[in-house]
This record gives structure tokens, C-alpha cells and sequence, in this order.
């Protein structure tokens, strides 16, 4: 009986990261086509490497939810509603709002994936293994806007002297 308690825990926290993983999708991609500012072709290759990399997430959560015998979320609509980071509507399209709040998702992706990985960790080792692949993959993704980020932020202080 906890197996399949633990099992429906588990599936539940997974729809909640598969949910956040379809809005990060989104959200690099709408990013990536409206950014203006210092550094975009670099932030637009990064957000459309991202953009590709939570869409993998998502099918490798997707996959791991079925195994599990649990539901897919079938409506975009039931994202907002499993979803723990949200959707932030990138209203302005510079690139350092951009990456401000792309950091903001990734911070919040790192916490999802904590979560299922102290859930996962003594009971269903190959949903544990994959929370730690995917945090892997979101760790980086925090790195690697940071430092673009930063570079831009060193960039205009430069420029101010």
C-alpha cells in the first residue's frame, strides 16, 4: 500500500514539473523571438537551446508519469493549474528582463526538482535518477543566463566610466 501511495506522491509531483516545463518551453521561445538588446544573438541562441532542452524535459516526464501509470496533462489550460514556477509573460522584451526572469523560472525548476528527489529517492530510484539528470540540466541553464547576465551587467558599467 505506500508503494502505490508513494507511486501517486510521485506522479503528482511530476505533472507539477511537466506542467512547468511546457510554460519554460514557451516562455524561451516567445523570449527568444522578441528579444532586443546588448548580446541578443547570443541570449537568442541560449533561450532557443533552452526552449529545445525543457521540451526534452517535458517528453522525459511525460514518459516517466505514463511508466507510472499516471495521466498526462492533456490541456495546455491544466498547466496554470499543476504548475508551482508559472508563467512569467515577458511584457518587455529587453534582455535583461529576459534573463531576470528566466533565472527566476530555473531557481524555481531547481526547487521541483529537490522536491522530487528527496521524494524519489528511497522508493522509485529511476524517477530519482532522472529528477537528478533534469536538475542537472536546470543548474546549468541558471549558470549559463546568469553569466550572459553578468557579462551584460559588466558591460554597461563599463560603458558608464
Amino acid at each position: 500500500m505506500e508503494i502505490k501511495k508513494n507511486s501517486t506522491a510521485i506522479i503528482s509531483l511530476l505533472q507539477v514539473a511537466l506542467a512547468d516545463e511546457w510554460l519554460a518551453h514557451y516562455q524561451y521561445w516567445v523570449g527568444a523571438k522578441i528579444a532586443v538588446g546588448p548580446l541578443r544573438p547570443s541570449i537568442v541562441a541560449e533561450f532557443n537551446e533552452h526552449a529545445k532542452e525543457e521540451y526534452e524535459h517535458a517528453d522525459r516526464l511525460a514518459n516517466r508519469i505514463l511508466e507510472l501509470g499516471g495521466e498526462i496533462i492533456r490541456h495546455p489550460k491544466d498547466w496554470f493549474t499543476k504548475t508551482q514556477c508559472g508563467y512569467k509573460e515577458p511584457s518587455v522584451p529587453g534582455v535583461i528582463e529576459l534573463l531576470k526572469s528566466n533565472i527566476d523560472g530555473e531557481i524555481c525548476a531547481i526547487e521541483v526538482y529537490n522536491t522530487i528527489i528527496a521524494t524519489a529517492e528511497k522508493s522509485d530510484p529511476t524517477t530519482y535518477y532522472l529528477a537528478l539528470q533534469i536538475l542537472k540540466e536546470e543548474e546549468e541553464h541558471k549558470f549559463e543566463l546568469q553569466s550572459l547576465l553578468d557579462d551584460i551587467m559588466y558591460q554597461q558599467e563599463l560603458c558608464k566610466k
